[in-house]
């Protein structure tokens, strides 16, 4: 049986206010959230760790296969009138949350559709509950926020109102995010373009 419940994303409802976001709860389906927690990566501090630089279990192995395989990026592509095949799959895998995490910010420009899936059986804190925010300033001002638990997901796609983030906690906090990106070709191309638009404007502005 397949781990993750792609009928819960395609039915979960689109919401659109502060961005376009959906959250699925017990995403991944109950009987796999033992199991992967069982398999989940030693990590022993604080930070974003790369699969491919970690050590698991047999679970969580399948876990990051089925994450791969194309039905969920069509999946999110259908959800958020995107094109993602362009666009490369980024994981990071976390354990630990520090009292400097959380700090309201907007994902970067390169990034298209962001994903979290949280694995606590369950928590208690009021600190680490992610919210999207009306404000880049406020804490408060939130719109939706997430507990992160059980398999719970969340995807937004990023936008000038995307911002994010949660009270601090310092705590076990597991989650694995997921970001749709840019090639890294065409960001740098981006970047070259920019410049060179820059350099145009200083030297008439001179003239």
């Amino acid at each position: 049986m397949a781990m993750l419940d792609l009928e819960a994303l395609e039915r979960a409802p689109l919401q659109s206010d502060p961005c376009d976001f959906v959250v699925v709860p017990e995403f991944l389906r109950p009987e796999a959230l033992e199991a992967v927690n069982r398999d989940y990566p030693d990590i022993r501090q604080p930070g974003n760790f790369e699969p491919e630089k970690l050590a698991y279990g047999p679970a969580f192995e399948a876990l990051l296969r089925e994450l791969h395989d194309p039905s969920l990026r069509q999946c999110m592509a259908r959800k958020f009138g995107v094109d993602l095949d362009p666009f490369p799959l980024q994981m990071t895998i976390r354990r630990f949350s520090e009292a400097s995490d959380g700090n309201i910010h907007n994902d970067s420009s390169g990034k298209i559709v962001t994903a979290l899936i949280y694995f606590n059986p369950t928590w208690e804190l009021e600190g680490g509950r992610l919210r999207l925010l009306r404000s880049p300033r406020d804490m408060e001002s939130h719109l939706a926020e997430v507990v992160p638990e059980r398999g719970t997901l969340i995807a937004f796609r990023r936008s000038e109102t995307s911002f994010h983030g949660f009270k601090p906690c310092e705590a076990e906090r597991r989650s694995l995010q997921m970001y749709w990106v840019k090639p890294k070709r065409q960001a740098r191309g981006e970047k070259r373009v920019t410049l060179k638009r820059r350099v145009k404007r200083w030297l008439k502005g001179r003239s």
